[in-house]
């Protein structure tokens, strides 16, 4: 085993279940915090906590090669004024919480990542933003980031080295937003969003598992990590390429009207879908990380084969 103990904090979701599997041949424990219960699965168990207040389950960080923290309510629904509320806090309050406990261990985790968002930046059609000249958009969604990471960096904690991970859309068969779009492809409305011309800034699963342990392994990465491919690629050549690789020809367009009626039927927003994010992972190229999917074909002809 390769590492002593891994914990992901708000680990019972989707991108959590990723780092689980991923992490469970490499180290000798995986510890998901959650405030629900779970049976342990091989050598991946559960403790419980709320989210807010110390507990028993601070004993699980000790001596931890990494913490992940994951926790956030999910921003795909309606910005009312309650969900906005419940965001910020889902978010704000579990990391000073985990800055409380961690700032004050004899042998806290040797790494944090908080996975932040690479919406943060503004709405980018012109040029890449990466982590040296990118750009801070405006807007609730970019205020949620700047909070966050602001909660993340407001506590110093000089044994634990800091990642704040600004992750792009995730890819991946069994949930986020692939999902989501090849149903609409097999329903024959795998058309452009809008007028197709923005940029989606996208992952694949492995390679965001994949980006922590090269974090871990490289001491000299700290402070903020673009986590998106190196290819961005624009809404209408994105919903082409996942038409084309189910073997479906055509897909009906949703201009923006018919958008912002479709949103507010299943409760969620346009700017999920509009805005255009073109994000560069500046810093872990630089550093010699070599992407398994840098070109979104590839990534999609993979989930498409591969995870059936």
């Amino acid at each position: 085993m390769k590492y002593h103990k891994i914990i992901l904090a708000g680990g019972n979701g989707y991108l959590g279940g990723i780092l689980a599997e991923y992490y469970k041949d490499l180290a000798h424990e995986v510890i998901i915090l959650s405030r629900k219960p779970a049976e342990p699965k091989a050598n991946v168990r559960t403790v419980l906590w709320d989210g807010k207040t110390e507990g028993s389950w601070t004993g699980a960080l000790d001596g931890a090669d990494l913490l992940v923290n994951l926790c956030g309510k999910n921003v795909n629904c309606r910005y009312t004024a309650k969900n906005q509320r419940e965001i910020f806090a889902s978010r704000n309050v579990p990391t000073r919480l985990l800055n409380q406990v961690v700032s004050k261990m004899e042998h806290p985790p040797k790494l944090w990542i908080n996975a932040t968002s690479a919406t943060i930046y503004r709405h980018a059609e012109d040029h890449a933003q990466d982590e040296y000249t990118g750009e801070i958009g405006y807007g609730f969604s970019i205020d949620v980031c700047k909070q966050w990471e602001a909660a993340f960096f407001e506590t110093e904690t000089p044994q634990t080295r800091k990642v704040a991970l600004r992750i792009g859309i995730v890819l991946g068969r069994h949930d986020s937003v692939f999902p989501r779009l090849l149903n609409l492809v097999k329903c024959g409305l795998g058309g452009r969003q809008g007028d197709g011309e923005q940029y989606m800034s996208w992952i694949h699963e492995q390679d965001v598992a994949r980006s922590t342990e090269w974090i871990l392994d490289h001491d000299h990465l700290d402070g903020v990590v673009n986590c998106t491919a190196p290819v961005a690629i624009k809404n209408e050549l994105f919903m082409k390429t996942l038409r084309q690789a189910w073997g479906i020809p055509f897909g009906l367009p949703s201009p923006q009207w018919l958008l912002e009626i479709g949103m507010l039927l299943i409760g969620s927003e346009t700017e999920l879908v509009l805005k255009s994010r073109w994000v560069a992972p500046g810093r872990l190229l630089d550093s010699g990380f070599k992407f398994y999917f840098a070109e979104a074909r590839h990534a999609i002809h993979d989930i498409l084969s591969l995870r059936l």
